[in-house]
């Protein structure tokens, strides 16, 4: 593949003076830059949307959502996995990137031509056929990343693609092609602007959407928080007044019989039922809040 022919590789000749521009000029310029990106996701909808309905029914399988990256995409993609389990208490969301955990904060670009390196980091970690795996390149073609994906359909996962160019390799690669196309970057080849904002976007969307259809939420309340700090215990409180219509120290005193549990402190508080019978609910309606509410 020709590098210099990439959209994303292209220099954007009404930028040429742009070390000459103001710092407001540069500021607004950036920001429109970010609202374009915003504008490629929405047009991918469709695609994205069909990936997500993939995810959602392999997680319900117990599969894992899985994103695998070389630099700034492997970076998205741990960030994202990272925020899971105290959002929606899952562990089904991992990141794996090339060169692994230290290159986060120390770069290593010479691993992401290693094509092997990820298809064996599919391996280390297991990959099965229940499983998701995204595949995160700006480019379309990191040989990391192919590899990654490569190895993970000969082991009949589910794939997904996000590239920021047209008619990208990993797209021949994959189930479900996500080409979010954003064009030539502020500053000329640095994919870690509105490419890196496209695909956080996505990321976002993945995560969090199939969490909404796996019952992660009730209405746009986070009901699967794990109020590990003050921050969160009071947002644990404040999510059950909301969904019960209860004040603070009722909502307090429901969650601490429910050992912090908000679906089962609100299922408490709705039926009338005992922290037990509501334990047992949800765990036949698989930890669907507005299921087990339901057939009360």
């Amino acid at each position: 593949m020709d590098l210099d022919r990439l959209p994303t590789e292209q220099s954007r000749e009404d930028l040429s003076d742009l070390d000459l521009r103001s710092t407001l000029e540069l500021v607004q310029l950036m920001a429109a830059d970010q609202l374009d990106a915003q504008d490629a996701v929405a047009r991918v909808a469709p695609d994205i949307s069909a990936a997500i309905e993939t995810i959602v029914a392999r997680m319900r399988q117990g599969g894992r959502l899985i994103y695998v990256g070389a630099g700034t995409p492997g970076r998205l993609g741990l960030l994202d996995a990272a925020e899971c389990p105290a959002t929606f208490n899952s562990d089904q969301v991992i990141g794996i990137m090339a060169g692994g955990a230290a290159a986060f904060t120390a770069s290593r670009g010479e691993v992401e031509d290693d094509r092997a390196a990820g298809a064996a980091d599919i391996d280390g970690i297991g990959v099965a056929a229940e499983d998701v795996v995204v595949g995160i390149t700006a480019s379309g073609r990191t040989p990391y990343t192919i590899g990654a994906i490569m190895r993970a359909r000969e082991l009949e996962a589910a794939t997904v693609g996000i590239s920021c160019n047209p008619g990208a390799l990993l797209s021949s690669h994959v189930d479900h092609p996500i080409e979010v196309v954003v064009g030539p970057e502020f500053i000329a080849g640095s994919t870690r602007l509105k490419a890196g904002s496209a695909q956080k976007t996505i990321l976002n969307m993945l995560s969090t959407i199939a969490m909404v259809r796996l019952g992660k939420t009730f209405g746009n309340l986070m009901v699967d928080v794990q109020a590990t700090n003050t921050k969160l215990q009071g947002r644990a409180r404040r999510i059950v007044c909301q969904a019960t219509g209860v004040r603070e120290p009722v909502a307090a005193a429901a969650l601490d019989a429910a050992e912090g549990d908000v679906k089962v402190a609100i299922l408490t508080l709705l039926t009338g039922s005992d922290v037990s019978q509501a334990r047992r609910s949800l765990r036949a309606h698989q930890g669907m809040l507005r299921q087990a509410l339901e057939a009360e």
